[in-house]
Formats: C-alpha cells, sequence, structure tokens
C-alpha cells in the first residue's frame, strides 16, 4: 500500500479517518488477523500454545506488559513482530518530533499550530516501522535518555527556559502513538525506574520541573531475565504493579519446536549444507545440555547455541572443502561437530564443580545426542551389509580432513546405503556428499553402540 496522498487536516477529516489510540489500533488488527486465521506473530516458534495465547489477552486487554525468560528465549524477536500489529500508515502533525495526531495534538508546537492553522494544519504519514522504538536498559542510562531534557541549543536561540517548546524529548516520548520496549529491564537504575511510574500510569511525563502534562498514547513493553529479577538487578515494585501482564517465556518445549527453529534461523556459509539428521543430533544435544545437571539452570541455554552449532558445522564442511580442493557443494557430516562443541563452551554456564571438564562434559553430551538420533533413525534399519564390510578386517577412513570420495571409497560398495539415505530422509538424488554423510553418521551410530570400534585417526574397524 503506498503512502496515503492526503496532505491537510481537513483533507483527513473529509476522507473519514477516525482516530484510534495505539492500543486500540493493535486490539482492532490483532483480532482482524485472529478472525481471518492469520498468524499475527510470524517467526515465532513454539510459543503457540503457551506464550501467544497470553500476549494477545494482554493486547486485547489494552496492557503494558513484561516478558519474563532466560536468555536466548526470542523476548525480543517477539516483542519486534508487534509492529505489525499497527496500521500500516498513520497520519501526523508535519514536523512533530512526538507524532501528535492531527486530530489530538498535545505537544505546545503542535497546539499552537492546530490553533493557527485550523484544518489547514499540515500533516505527513509514518510508516509503521518507523513506529517502533527500542532501548537496552543500562545501568548509565539517564532520565534525559528516556524522557527528555533541556535543549541547550534552544535556549541558545533566544528561547527562555520556561519556554516548553525548548524541551529535547527522550526516546518514550518520541515514540509516541506507537511501540516502545525496553529491553533488560532490571539493569535499569532503580531512580531512572522512577521516571517511567507516570508513563505507564498517568501516561503523561514531566521533564526538569516543568508545569507540562504531555499525554502520551503508547504501548510500552519490556523484557527481562528472571534471574536478574533478584539478583543482578530488581524490578521497583511500584513499577511491576504497573504492568497490566506479565509473560514467562520458555525454551522450546519439543524436539520438533527446536528442530524447526534451528533450520529457521541458521544462516549457513557458503551455500553448504547440514543434513536433516544432524540438525536433529544438534538439536537433541542443544536439549541436553540444557537438561545436564553439570549446567547452571538459572542461567539457561541460549537458542542461540544451537543456532551457532548449525552455522559452525557447516562451517567446518566448507574448510575440509577448501583444504582438499573439493568441488562439490560441502555437505556437513558428523566428524564436523565434535570440534564445534569446543568452541560453544563460551555459551553455556557450568556449576561451579564443574570447573575444568566443560570440554569434556560437552563431548560427552554430543556423543549421547549422536547415539539417541542414530537409534531414533537407524535402530531398526538392517545394518548387517555395512557390518559386513568389515568381517575381512577391513576399516574404513573417516575424519574432518577425509574427502567425501575418500570417506566412499574407502568403503567401497556398501549394500543398502540407498536405504540408509532414505531413513535419514534423503529421497536418493544426493551428491556424494550426503552419500558420505549418511555412511559416516551410520559408522558413527554403530561405534557409540559398541559394534565397531574406532581408532585415534577417526578409521572405523571390527
Amino acid at each position: 500500500m503506498q503512502q496515503p496522498s492526503i496532505r491537510t487536516r481537513g483533507e483527513l477529516r473529509a476522507s473519514g479517518h477516525e482516530y484510534l489510540t495505539v492500543k486500540d489500533e493493535i486490539r482492532q488488527n490483532l483480532l482482524a488477523e485472529l478472525r481471518g486465521g492469520r498468524d499475527p506473530f510470524p517467526g515465532i516458534i513454539g510459543f503457540g500454545q503457551t506464550v501467544l495465547p497470553q500476549l494477545e489477552r494482554a493486547l486485547i486487554a489494552g496492557h503494558d506488559l513484561i516478558l519474563l525468560g532466560e536468555r536466548g528465549q526470542g523476548k525480543t524477536r517477539l516483542i519486534r513482530t508487534l509492529g505489525g500489529l499497527l496500521d500500516e500508515w498513520t497520519p501526523v502533525v508535519a514536523g512533530c518530533e512526538i507524532n501528535d495526531h492531527p486530530y489530538a495534538p498535545v505537544c505546545a508546537r503542535c497546539v499552537r499550530l492546530s490553533r493557527e492553522l485550523g484544518d489547514d494544519l499540515e500533516i505527513s504519514w509514518r510508516h509503521r516501522d518507523e513506529r517502533y522504538g527500542e532501548k537496552l536498559a543500562t545501568p548509565d542510562t539517564s532520565i534525559g535518555d528516556l524522557i527528555g531534557d533541556i535543549d541547550p541549543v534552544k535556549v541558545a536561540e533566544g528561547r527562555t527556559l520556561g519556554d516548553p517548546e525548548t524541551i529535547h524529548f527522550g526516546l518514550v516520548p518520541r515514540t509516541n502513538r506507537g511501540i516502545f520496549s525496553l529491553n533488560e529491564l532490571p539493569d535499569l537504575a532503580e531512580r531512572i525506574q522512577v521516571s517511567l511510574l507516570n508513563v505507564l500510569e498517568e501516561r503523561d511525563i514531566g521533564v526538569r520541573g516543568y508545569a507540562l502534562r504531555l499525554p502520551l498514547d503508547l504501548l510500552l513493553v519490556a523484557s527481562a531475565n528472571p534471574e536478574d529479577y533478584t539478583s543482578r538487578g530488581r524490578i521497583i515494585t511500584p513499577l511491576k504493579d504497573r504492568f497490566g501482564a506479565e509473560i514467562r517465556t520458555h525454551y522450546p518445549l519439543t524436539l520438533s519446536d527446536e528442530l524447526a527453529l534451528i533450520e529457521q534461523e541458521a544462516v549457513l556459509p557458503a551455500h553448504a549444507e547440514v543434513p536433516d539428521h544432524l540438525i536433529e543430533v544438534i538439536a537433541r544435544f542443544t536439549r541436553l545440555v540444557r537438561d545436564s545437571p553439570a549446567v547452571d539452570s538459572r542461567s539457561g541455554v541460549s537458542a542461540r547455541f544451537a543456532i551457532a552449532a548449525a552455522e559452525s558445522a557447516a562451517a567446518s564442511a566448507v574448510r575440509r572443502s577448501a583444504l582438499t580442493s573439493g568441488t562439490d557443494i560441502p555437505v556437513t557430516r558428523v566428524c564436523d561437530l565434535p570440534p564445534v562443541a569446543g568452541t560453544l563452551r563460551g555459551k553455556v554456564e557450568f556449576e561451579v564443580s564443574e570447573e575444568g571438564r566443560e570440554e569434556e562434559l560437552l563431548a560427552a553430551l554430543l556423543r549421547r545426542a549422536v547415539a539417541e538420533t542414530f537409534r531414533a533413525r537407524l535402530g531398526s534399519a538392517d545394518l548387517s551389509g555395512l557390518i559386513a564390510k568389515f568381517d575381512d578386517g577391513g576399516a574404513v577412513e573417516g575424519g574432518e580432513l577425509v574427502t567425501d570420495a575418500g570417506l566412499l571409497g574407502s568403503a567401497g560398495d556398501v549394500p543398502g546405503l540407498a536405504k540408509i539415505m532414505e531413513r535419514l530422509g534423503m529421497d536418493g538424488g544426493e551428491s556424494f556428499g550426503h552419500a558420505a554423510a549418511a555412511l559416516e553418521f551410520a559408522l558413527e551410530g554403530l561405534y557409540l553402540m559398541r559394534r565397531l570400534s574406532k581408532d585415534s585417526t577417526g578409521a572405523y574397524q571390527l
């Protein structure tokens, strides 16, 4: 939809435009999405039966809200989808710093222009993407940053300090008639949190003692880590009380949600591919780390852990292709996963008692994830043809720097490889890289099931 051509308040009235508050606007558009069977929060995975119904109720009720959850649960991602519930275009008084609606101006400048110009008041249009504001709360955030302060330039131009037009508005009023998000709210100093009390309840602000009442029209959304609620910082009780809804987020509850999240978010380098069975290994690995008693459960294991694992594993396949002069599209193999585990160590907070054993613990959990995926995918498969390849004492050379052709050549003709690939979600039209990935996964699974052995070079044998 193109920007409307209406340019004055009189033309706007003649068009039949109605003024809605931001919360009414969001409520109306949300209900239209729900009635139409459309997804109001695109790209959000795993919250459909838990978080989203609570969020929908809060928005319909017109509540400001706070999302509580450990790191990497998608709080910010979810908040940013709320902008899609605003009207695509909305009229504002032209040149207004706080986006006053032409029918209901509130700042001193726009009130003055409204009286002087009447229906000739000039308007402009703002897209919904411009009506979302965001601030990461930090201990050095000031009241001036959020609410506003005196603008020395305007004073130097000759205006008196008592003139309300000398105010430089902060982030919150500049998001008037939109959505303002304050991330990691507990990190905001308590005296600064006090400045938000009137915004949430009375919907107005005051700056530097001015006799100024500036009624704001916005939806205020905050995010916080529950641990920060009581440890690193806290949300003052009066501020918590002013949020209409407190919604808890969570990590993916099911393996399928974990898989969908990785596939949606991972950005793989250089057109590399990560087969489905290895995405499943990574998803299981993430869930095992998250549930491990050796990991500090209060810190959590971010969804970024799994995303980074998939991207790093794909990068390992690209590196192998470069080092071995491979010409096909790089395909990730199970041998690419162990080197990645060490690089993910910084994303996990371990219990103090496990200090010095972090990489060992991650390696053990990765082996368990491979074994669980092998049992789920190939546990009932007939692998006798593959095992028979080792009856005469032969070995199959595997490892991070063994090429796909080298791995397949070392194994020779493997009876049942097509069936193995089929069980791993490959339809038979894949490259040698996919065949090598399927073969090495089967070999690694047999090794973990103690039906094969593996030497220090990565060669499989009986």
